[in-house]
C-alpha cells in the first residue's frame, strides 16, 4: 500500500472550511496553561469541524501566542472560530442561555461514562475541558448540566487535556456524522 499525498486527500481550503457546516459543539478550555495543548485542541477541532472554541481564564489566545500555539495547531487557529472569555462560568451560562447542554469532562460523582452517552443530533453541546493539574474548576462543574468521564484502566487517574479533548470530540463526531 502507498501513502497518499496531501493533494490526494481532497481537503477543503480555509475559505471552504469557514463556510462549511459545523458539528453543533463548542469547546471551552478552562485555565489550560500549555500553549501546545491549546494548539492541539485547535487542530483536533478543525479536523472534526467543531463550531467554536472559547478560551477562558489563563488560557492563551492565538493572537497573543501565535508561535507556540501555531506549532501544534498548524494553521487551525486561523480556521476554527474562537473567542476569549475571562470567566468560564460566564461562558457556560451564556451558552446554556442559548440552548446548549453544558458538559464538564471531569471525574465527578454521578458522571456518565463517555461510551454510555448518547448525543441528541438536534441539540448543541458545550464541552468544558480543564486545567492540566486541577481539571475543570468546581464552580464550572456546578454550572454544567452533566459530566462525562473517560474510563481509564491503568494506574494514572487522568489524561493530558488535549488527549481528552481528542477522545471526547471523536466520540461526538462518530455520533454526529
Amino acid at each position: 500500500m502507498r501513502k497518499l499525498e496531501v493533494i490526494e486527500l481532497g481537503r477543503m481550503n480555509s475559505e471552504e472550511y469557514k463556510r462549511s457546516l459545523k458539528m453543533p459543539v463548542t469547546v471551552i478550555l478552562d485555565d489550560v496553561r500549555s500553549l501546545y495543548n491549546v494548539g492541539s485542541v485547535f487542530r483536533t477541532s478543525d479536523a472534526f469541524r467543531i463550531e467554536k472554541i472559547i478560551l477562558c481564564g489563563i488560557t492563551a489566545t492565538p493572537d497573543n501566542s501565535l508561535v507556540e500555539i501555531h506549532k501544534t495547531a498548524l494553521g487551525a487557529e486561523e480556521t476554527v472560530e474562537w473567542e476569549y472569555c475571562s470567566d468560564c462560568v460566564s461562558a457556560v451560562k451564556d451558552l446554556k442561555s442559548k440552548g446548549y447542554t453544558a458538559i464538564a469532562v471531569e471525574q465527578v460523582e454521578d458522571s456518565i461514562k463517555l461510551g454510555d452517552f448518547k448525543a441528541d443530533r438536534n441539540s448543541s453541546y458545550a464541552l468544558v475541558f480543564g486545567n492540566e493539574v486541577k481539571g475543570v474548576n468546581q464552580q464550572v462543574v456546578d454550572n454544567c448540566d452533566i459530566s462525562l468521564e473517560i474510563p481509564q484502566y491503568g494506574t494514572k487517574h487522568s489524561l493530558n487535556v488535549s488527549v481528552s479533548a481528542g477522545i471526547v470530540i471523536w466520540e461526538f463526531a462518530k455520533q454526529f456524522h
